[in-house]
């Protein structure tokens, strides 16, 4: 026929072409089984409810204690403080015991509040010394707004402080507080592991995958002696209390 012509792909570049054609043709869905396999893996963790760094929100404008309450000043000159996501997210669902009034003065380190769940109580010292102006009042209705949302809705106390700058010196922000929180988390997992060893809870709190991650509030399933020991080692001043039962008093630690 006129105008027409035979080409043989094997003496010209298309073999090269129908290759590069193949070898995307296994590619994409290669890539697109993976990143399934991915999604799978993010889906099943937060089902599972996986404590890692990455499970944490850390607003990088606040200051942190070390012993897991925050501290943010505002144009007013008045802080709000509270939990933070890593304290919440170790011990589960808590309900807010109000101690101090608006009126009251308190000085950094003294008792600010209690924490309680299924019958255990967790005592929380105050971050900074001032005057308290109100405490969160949608608290008592709402209590899971301080699981939920522990940095806008779920603060604890508004405080007019007395000495902000001296208070807060050695207090974490920005990176300082990521790492904190790392550190902090690595020191948890120890302690889930000791406390797995001492009392011989479920061993399926622990998911021994992937460098053995813990499962969201893991503290929540442990008997009252691991919440003493917990309060021991994270919070502070040693002191617990489970059902009005007997205080177990330790010296107290000056510096919150």
């Amino acid at each position: 026929m006129d105008g027409f012509s035979y080409h043989n792909i094997f003496e010209t570049k298309g073999i090269e072409y129908l290759a590069i054609l193949g070898f995307f043709a296994i590619l994409i869905p290669f890539w697109l089984v993976l990143n399934r396999q991915i999604k799978t893996k993010k889906q099943s963790q937060k089902s599972a409810g996986i404590l890692n760094i990455n499970t944490l929100k850390i607003p990088q404008g606040l200051f942190f204690s070390k012993f897991h309450t925050w501290a943010h000043l505002g144009v007013s000159g008045v802080a709000r403080v509270g939990l933070d996501d890593l304290l919440l997210h170790m011990i589960g669902e808590v309900k807010f015991d109000q101690l101090i009034s608006p009126g009251e003065k308190i000085k950094k380190g003294d008792l600010l509040a209690k924490i309680e769940q299924k019958g255990n109580i967790l005592k929380v010292y105050s971050p900074i010394s001032g005057e308290i102006m109100e405490a969160n009042p949608v608290l008592e209705s709402n209590p899971e707004l301080l699981n939920e949302d522990p940095y806008v809705k779920g603060w604890m106390y508004k405080i007019k402080p007395f000495s902000w700058t001296a208070d807060t010196y050695s207090y974490y922000l920005a990176e300082d507080a990521t790492l904190f929180s790392r550190q902090e988390l690595d020191k948890f997992k120890e302690f889930i592991s000791a406390s797995l060893g001492k009392y011989s809870p479920q061993p399926s709190m622990l998911i021994l995958q992937d460098g053995g991650e813990l499962l969201d509030q893991p503290l929540s399933e442990l008997p009252s002696e691991a919440w003493q020991d917990f309060q021991e080692d994270f919070l502070g001043k040693k002191t617990y209390s489970r059902n009005k039962g007997c205080l177990r008093n330790h010296q107290s630690q000056t510096e919150i």
